[in-house]
C-alpha cells in the first residue's frame, strides 16, 4: 500500500460573464495527516488566459496540468479542443491512464471538468466542484448561485468556506482566480 499526497477541493462558478475558480490550500498525506495548509491548487496557464484547478494525487495533477498546457499550445488556446484531445490521450496512453487527478478548466467562454476517466464534462448551471469536499462545495455553490446576488468569485469562495467547515480534507486557506 502506498501513501499519497492529495490535493482536495476545487469549486468553479460561471456567472454574468465572469468565471471564478477557487481552491483550498490543504494537502493531505494518506488519510489522516495534514501535510501542508497553503498549497496553491488553482493556477493561470497559457499566458494567463486559462485557469485550472486540480484535485487528486498532487504529482498526477501537476503532470496532467502540464499535458493540458501542451494541448493548449498545440491548439492555439482552444479550451474545448485541448480538453478533448487530453481526454483522448488519457484513455489511450498507458502511463497517463494511471493518473489519479481531475481538473477544472476555464477560459473567458468555457467551463469544463476533465475527469479521471478521461471524460470532458461541461457542467450544467455554471457551477461545478471536484475533490474530497467537492460535493459539499457544489451544494453550497448551487444554493448561493440560485438564492443570492453574489458574484461568481463570492460564490466560489463562500462555497469553499462552507465545505471547509464540513470536510476534514478541505481547509479555509482559499485561492480564487477569475477569467
Amino acid at each position: 500500500m502506498s501513501i499519497e499526497f492529495r490535493g482536495t477541493t476545487i469549486c468553479a462558478v460561471k456567472k454574468n460573464g465572469e468565471t471564478a475558480v477557487a481552491g483550498d490550500g490543504q494537502v493531505t498525506f494518506g488519510e489522516s495527516v495534514v501535510f501542508k495548509n497553503n498549497a496553491i491548487k488553482v493556477r493561470r496557464i497559457y499566458g494567463g488566459t486559462v485557469v485550472v484547478g486540480f484535485a487528486g494525487s498532487v504529482a498526477d495533477a501537476f503532470s496532467l496540468t502540464e499535458r493540458f498546457e501542451e494541448m493548449l499550445s498545440k491548439f492555439s488556446g482552444n479550451l474545448m479542443r485541448s480538453a478533448v484531445s487530453l481526454a483522448e490521450q488519457w484513455r489511450d496512453d498507458t502511463v497517463i491512464r494511471k493518473l489519479e487527478a481531475m481538473l477544472i478548466c476555464a477560459d473567458k467562454d468555457n467551463l469544463l471538468i476533465v475527469s479521471g476517466n478521461g471524460e470532458v464534462i461541461e457542467p450544467d448551471g455554471g457551477v461545478c466542484a471536484i475533490g474530497s469536499g467537492g460535493n459539499y462545495a457544489l451544494a453550497a455553490a448551487k444554493a448561493l448561485y440560485n438564492e443570492t446576488d453574489y458574484s461568481a468569485e463570492e460564490i466560489a469562495k463562500k462555497a469553499l468556506e462552507i465545505a471547509s467547515s464540513i470536510c476534514v480534507f478541505t481547509n479555509d486557506n482559499i485561492v480564487v482566480e477569475k477569467v
